[in-house]
Parts: C-alpha cells; sequence; structure tokens
C-alpha cells in the first residue's frame, strides 16, 4: 500500500495564533508531549489518552491542521510526527518553552 500525507499547511502557512489555540487544550498537549518524545513517528492510536476514539480523531487533525504534526498512512495505520523543524524555524523557542513547561 502506498504512504499518503493527509492534508496540512505548508511551512509558510503556519500560524502562531493557530498553533497556540491548539496547544492550549491538555489533551492535545499530551499528544504533542508524546511525539517529542518519538521523533520517527507515533500510531494515533499507541498515545495513551483519556478520551474516545472519536475525539483523539478530533485533537490530532486540530494539531494537523495548525502544523504542529504531520499525519501520513501506512496501510492501515495513521502515523504522526511532531513538525519540530518547521516550528522552530518559524516560532524559536516556543516549542521548547511548551515542552519544558511543568505538567
Amino acid at each position: 500500500m502506498a504512504t499518503k500525507v493527509l492534508p496540512q499547511p505548508e511551512r509558510d502557512e503556519i500560524r502562531v495564533e493557530a498553533v497556540l489555540q491548539a496547544l492550549g487544550e491538555p489533551v492535545r498537549l499530551t499528544i504533542v508531549r508524546a511525539l517529542a518524545d518519538n521523533p520517527a513517528g507515533v500510531c494515533c492510536g499507541e498515545i495513551e489518552l483519556p478520551v474516545t476514539a472519536s475525539t483523539r480523531a478530533h485533537h490530532l487533525k486540530i494539531l494537523r491542521e495548525a502544523g504542529i504534526l504531520s499525519t501520513h498512512t501506512d496501510g492501515t495505520r495513521r502515523i504522526s510526527v511532531l513538525r519540530r523543524e518547521d516550528l522552530e524555524a518559524l516560532y524559536p523557542g516556543l516549542l521548547t518553552g511548551i515542552l519544558s513547561a511543568k505538567q
């Protein structure tokens, strides 16, 4: 099966307002922290979250549409990867600060 990248903004289309709004939700912050610990990416179902599968998918979509993560299919699995390089280029130190903040 071919790999397919789900729709996401190009680097120059990522807006700080969307990034901050997406990161302002605790479940999405948990997802970002899990992705930060796994640079190769994580299958969306492997991150333990206190939400249903449909709510998890919704949170991942918001993060992807904000430009925080990239998601591609691998067979029937969806693998998400943190767009650390893009975020660091656009907003230096933002992601590092958020990831180092107390939980």
